[in-house]
């Protein structure tokens, strides 16, 4: 069946007046008489009437719709990040279009130009881990577009971003398994490609110098995926070592969660012969056995704060055509310590 978009000729033919008179009784005009608003108005809900976007955008210049990439949907931290993003935006009139990477450069390519054909005001930007080069987004930028990255972003001066103290999130699982009284604390790395996976290594690193134990190169291990599997296979290797480690901080939940995985199987204990520590607070970390003490993101929060300034941007530029000063947004992270890292007799 072809679908047909009921308009304003087709309401004025209805009711014998003119299109522009239809037009001003939507939009309630003082001039409309109430009579013809009311007949104009049921009218168009008794056909469905919407107004045509496209055509509303072009006199506009603008559509009152964000774009958003993100590296994956099913990723727990970044559902709670579209929630936040989508609870700024719909309160602002805005709509939001989500698009995700799934991890790919060029992918992200792919959505940015999308997007940037859908015309959407603005763009709000996680990267993927493949991202290694910036001319897509350099190119979007100098077109004009207004962009925001959050969680994993384009270290670039001229656009504003939102992201959590990673390195003291690292710093604080990695002295709070120190506290427990490990001295041989393991480390599964991420993409090197990311600043957080650079940052949470220095958080991881501070710890160790902070507290007087040598940093053992051997003991921190690739993980670039950062998945259940590579947590597995890279604790398979820690546990093959003369001297093991009596503890594992890994990059996310996932690789954590591969971790207790290979500990397990290996016949040891959590957290008694390895305590384990992750990164995230994904939904099933308190559902593991035991349950899997983690550093929380504040998703939700990171999500509000980059949509307002992206709004921000796009209302300022829209009014003077000018771009706000960009602004760089740090959320506190929270240790949130459960069974897999107390050792017995240690208290929370």
């Amino acid at each position: 069946m072809k679908y047909n978009q009921v308009t304003i000729k087709d309401i004025a033919r209805e009711l014998g007046i003119s299109p522009s008179t239809v037009s001003r009784a939507l939009k309630d005009h003082p001039d409309i008489s109430p009579e013809t608003k009311k007949a104009v108005n049921e009218l168009a809900e008794k056909l469905n009437y919407q107004p045509n976007i496209v055509a509303l955008s072009l006199r506009q210049s603008k559509t009152n719709t964000i774009g958003v990439i993100i590296p994956e949907i099913v990723h727990f931290f970044f559902s709670t990040v579209i929630s936040g993003i989508e609870d700024v935006a719909y309160s602002a009139g805005y709509n939001v279009i989500i698009t995700q990477s799934n991890e790919s450069l060029q992918r992200e390519k792919t959505d940015i130009k999308a997007l940037f054909n859908s015309r959407v005001d603005g763009m709000l930007i996680s990267l993927s881990r493949e991202t290694n080069s910036f001319e897509h987004i350099d190119g979007t930028l100098a077109k004009g577009v207004p962009m925001v990255f959050f969680d994993r972003v384009y270290d670039t001066p001229t656009s504003s971003k939102v992201i959590v103290d990673d390195l003291s999130g690292a710093k604080d699982a990695t002295l709070h398994l120190i506290e427990q009284g490990c001295n041989r604390i393991a480390h599964l790395e991420g993409p090197p490609n990311l600043g957080i996976t650079k940052q949470r290594l220095e958080g991881y690193l501070e710890a160790l110098n902070e507290s007087g134990i040598p940093v053992n190169k051997d003991l921190i291990m690739s993980c670039p995926l950062g998945t259940i599997e590579e947590g597995k296979a890279a604790t398979e290797k820690l546990l093959k070592m003369e001297n093991p480690p009596d503890a594992i901080f890994a990059t996310n939940d996932p690789a954590a969660m591969g971790a207790m995985q290979a500990i397990k199987e290996a016949g040891l204990k959590i957290p008694q012969d390895i305590a384990v520590a992750g990164f995230s607070n994904w939904f099933f970390s308190a559902l593991l056995e035991p349950p899997l003490t983690s550093v929380d993101q504040p998703g939700f929060e990171m999500g509000q704060e980059a949509a307002k300034l992206l709004i921000r941007q796009i209302e300022v530029k829209s009014k003077d055509n000018t771009d706000p000063t960009p602004e760089t947004k740090v959320l506190k992270t929270r240790l949130i310590v459960r069974d897999s890292s107390l050792k017995k007799g240690k208290k929370k």
